[in-house]
């Protein structure tokens, strides 16, 4: 997790610095995104709340995702990435949201995704997308990877919406 701090300490500050809020929903990374976005003195100040939704109780509990918000769709995609971000932005009413849903290995899903595939949603200001296969079945690896795309597609959107 090391490898992720200098970049959330970035966002951080660019949170705290604009007054915004984030919320976090993820599964794959296991917590990751939000423990280096924890990570930074006065987190507090931005950080409002998220949760590993993991499993289909913990969507239907945490997020109300019904199967007929899915419309036919499926996990593991980058529109259920959205999806799971504008309900856990609207929950917690934030400016920002990150959202991953994703196979970290050593095997893949059952939609069929092979191990290391990962997609990734920020939903704010600015909005963003995007799918991420490592070809790595190392689960440890495939977190941490993951977890980095998070925060580098959100510093993305962060940029995007100063520009």
């Amino acid at each position: 997790m090391r490898d992720l701090l200098p970049t959330a300490a970035k966002l951080g500050a660019i949170l705290k610095d604009r007054k915004q809020t984030l919320a976090i929903a993820e599964s794959s990374t296991g917590g990751l995104i939000s423990a280096a976005m924890l990570s930074v003195g006065g987190a507090s100040a931005y950080y409002i709340g998220g949760a590993v939704i993991y499993t289909i109780a913990s969507r239907e509990a945490i997020l109300q995702i019904t199967d007929a918000d899915l419309a036919g769709g499926r996990a593991a995609t980058e529109a259920y990435a959205h999806l799971m971000a504008r309900k856990m932005g609207a929950k917690l009413a934030t400016t920002w949201t990150i959202a991953e849903t994703g196979a970290t290995g050593p095997t893949g899903n059952r939609y069929g995704d092979p191990a290391g595939h990962t997609c990734i949603a920020v939903v704010g200001p600015v909005e963003r997308s995007l799918t991420l296969r490592t070809g790595s079945g190392d689960r440890i690896e495939n977190m941490r990877a993951f977890a980095a795309a998070a925060l580098d597609l959100f510093g993305a959107c962060l940029t995007a919406q100063s520009g």
